[in-house]
């Protein structure tokens, strides 16, 4: 349900307001932007290519030659470079703790990572546990509570969040799941790419049974293969799962059991630490009925291979060497072609923050967000907010009904800046230093459980779902929430020394991405408080579907990889997000210079040249060729380039900054440019 990557949010930003990030020669003399003389990488230009042919090239295609992917990397880019920087800080923090409770258990979290020598001498003993609990299944009972407890694979998942028909209470969800490989069409396509990577994911399968000294490996692979070819069979198209019309179908206990007659949802809820929910939110429910079937008349020892197979898949890097060098063998070089592991360190800092994240997160706050950075972003997201509301106001295709319930919704957003108010105690976690697979187990049993002990309480909605140090954000429909840690929240995305145009075109653009997710073609069916309601009219509505579909066509025209278009339907919400975004941004940026006088030409690029590309390089990231595919065929989100190249050919702005003509390969006539915000 939540959007994921980049934002910001914005309220009415009224002549003679403070001025955002507004610099002077004085202050510019003194404090300079980390990037060239006002913020921008003019070196990463290439001004061989013409910015209407490609102008995420004309922008960044000078560093991508200078830059090549690292080899333990599958993709690279602005984002990477600040990561890296992150990274340091986040290794000070947790290989140099306080004296804290909390610092001293993060410290013994990633200790017991590190410790490869003890991890080699202890061997498989630390799986035999978790391979005793399946061994010991015995019945269709005891698979279903395997199902239910964290770590152990499910083909039908459990979650909790914000119910639709109320955001003001948690409800209990299930959705489909269960896959070995990141999707269904890695079982189901045809071609030569994808015999590679099924005939990989059958060796890796077998190879970690050699390890684990199991017999009949060869069998047993083949078995459970064949299990997940058959749930891929069943599940949904990654596009269809976006629309919240089919997703969200609550039933009763009563209607559970008549939808799946031969699955025992009371078992299974009880054994998550449900069971006094009367009330399922069912997902994809044909792909539910199809597993529920499956888990009836699959054999008990198949599923037994499957629980046994995904522990040691998951279980892998957790273990000796050999283990760890398989997973990354399959996982990260075949399926997205890395060369070569992350240093170790690096793994560790990444199990960490998704273990105890809000824990590292509270002490990397204290030492790396100052608060003037919160306060000067504060201003900007309202300059945002107010821009959009101007453009609401104005907007051409929507009746005046729509309108209304549109700018309530917008002034109803919540935007959280930073680091959440209140952090996570991570205290009730066992974390032993002898015992890295317990200790992740034991973390993933207590995410599940302090989300079960919300369920009896009103939905809290100081939480966040992302950690402070991830440099991220998101939209929330269901609180009608952004929030934008304190990670993102710096150069080259916001940088309080760069020239304001500079901003307004990266992390400017960035806020109002994630402002366009409440009005986006799934964000839309939420109401100002988050409930999934209807407040459109027919006609917006489909004068609406009209953009939305002209603008599918546009990215699904795409080509990234031979015969592999970039699939318009299942990135519709980002496109929307990515176009309006930088409308938003750019509107805003022109409310600024409205009230601060015309920009200057520095450099010999105007203001408006200087937000465009800002904007290009805030998407300067450029990936392998198997974590493009992966990125195609799953991901909501548009490879990079498409994130440039696909918008910036629908503003009309941008063909006059940079004197785009016909026969340019990004023109479009006016005529055939999508405006929606």
């Amino acid at each position: 349900m939540k959007k994921h990557l980049f934002p910001l949010a914005t309220a009415l930003l009224l002549a003679g307001t403070a001025p955002v990030f507004a610099q002077n020669a004085a202050s510019h003399a003194t404090a300079r932007p980390q990037y060239g003389d006002f913020g921008v990488d003019l070196g990463a230009r290439d001004l061989s290519v013409r910015p209407g042919d490609d102008f995420w090239a004309y922008a960044n295609q000078t560093f991508v030659r200078a830059h090549p992917i690292p080899a333990d990397r599958n993709t690279y880019g602005v984002g990477d470079v600040l990561a890296e920087q992150i990274e340091q800080q986040l290794r000070d923090i947790v290989e140099h703790p306080g004296n804290d409770a909390a610092s001293r258990q993060i410290a013994d979290f990633y200790a017991s990572w590190m410790d490869e020598a003890g991890i080699e001498a202890r061997g498989t003993a630390p799986l035999r546990p978790y391979l005793d609990r399946i061994a010991a299944v015995h019945d269709k009972a005891g698979l279903i509570a395997l199902f239910a407890t964290p770590g152990f694979a499910r083909p039908i998942a459990l979650g909790i969040q914000p119910d639709p028909a109320d955001p003001t209470h948690y409800a209990a969800t299930a959705n489909q799941s269960g896959l070995g490989m990141p999707g269904r069409d890695y079982y189901l396509r045809q071609g030569a790419d994808y015999d590679r990577y099924r005939a990989a994911y059958r060796t890796y399968l077998i190879t970690l049974q050699h390890l684990a000294g199991m017999a009949d490996a060869e069998a047993r692979a083949d078995r459970v293969i064949a299990l997940e070819h058959r749930i891929a069979e069943a599940e949904w198209a990654p596009e269809r799962q976006r629309d919240v019309t089919q997703v969200v179908n609550p039933m009763t206990r009563a209607q559970l059991a008549a939808f799946t007659p031969h699955f025992d949802w009371g078992t299974y809820l009880a054994d998550a630490g449900l069971g006094d929910q009367q009330k399922v939110v069912v997902g994809e429910t044909s792909a539910i009925q199809a597993a529920a079937t499956m888990i009836d008349d699959v054999p008990l020892d198949t599923w037994k291979d499957y629980l046994t197979l995904h522990l040691l898949d998951s279980a892998a890097q957790f273990l000796p060497r050999a283990f760890d060098e398989a997973r990354f063998e399959f996982r990260s070089h075949v399926l997205r072609g890395t060369q070569s592991q992350k240093a170790r360190w690096k793994r560790g800092l990444d199990l960490v923050n998704g273990t105890l994240g809000e824990a590292v997160g509270r002490l990397y706050v204290e030492r790396h967000f100052p608060a003037e950075s919160r306060r000067q972003m504060t201003e900007l997201v309202a300059n945002l907010r107010g821009a959009l509301q101007d453009r609401l106001q104005h907007n051409q295709w929507m009746d005046e009904a729509t309108r209304a319930q549109a700018l309530t919704k917008l002034a109803a957003f919540d935007p959280r800046l930073g680091s959440p108010v209140h952090f996570i105690d991570y205290a009730p976690i066992r974390v032993d230093r002898n015992d890295i697979l317990g200790n992740a187990f034991r973390a993933n049993q207590f995410a599940w459980d302090i989300q079960v002990s919300r369920m009896a309480r009103p939905v809290d909605r100081s939480l966040w779902d992302m950690n402070a140090q991830e440099i991220n954000a998101y939209y929330n429909p269901l609180m009608n929430q952004i929030t934008f840690p304190a990670a993102i929240l710096q150069p080259p995305y916001f940088d309080p020394n760069a020239d304001p145009a500079v901003n307004y075109g990266a992390i400017g653009a960035v806020i109002g991405h994630e402002i366009g997710h409440g009005f986006d073609d799934e964000g839309r069916h939420f109401d100002p408080q988050g409930r999934l309601r209807d407040w459109w009219t027919a006609e917006s509505a489909e004068r609406f579907t009209q953009r939305t579909h002209a603008l599918g066509a546009q990215y699904s025209a795409f080509e990234p990889l031979p015969g592999l278009h970039v699939n318009g339907e299942l990135t519709m919400g980002e496109n929307i997000g990515d176009l309006g975004g930088i409308e938003m941004a750019y509107a805003a940026y022109h409310r600024y210079t409205a009230a601060h006088g015309e920009p200057p030409v520095i450099d010999g690029l105007t203001g408006d040249q200087r937000f465009f590309l800002a904007y290009a390089q805030a998407w300067r990231d450029y990936w392998r060729e198997g974590l493009l595919r992966e990125v195609v065929l799953t991901n909501p989100h548009p490879p990079s380039m498409y994130r440039v190249n696909g918008v910036v050919r629908n503003v009309d702005a941008w063909y006059r900054a940079f004197n785009i003509q016909p026969g340019d390969r990004l023109y479009l006539p006016p005529e055939q440019r999508v405006h929606i915000w």
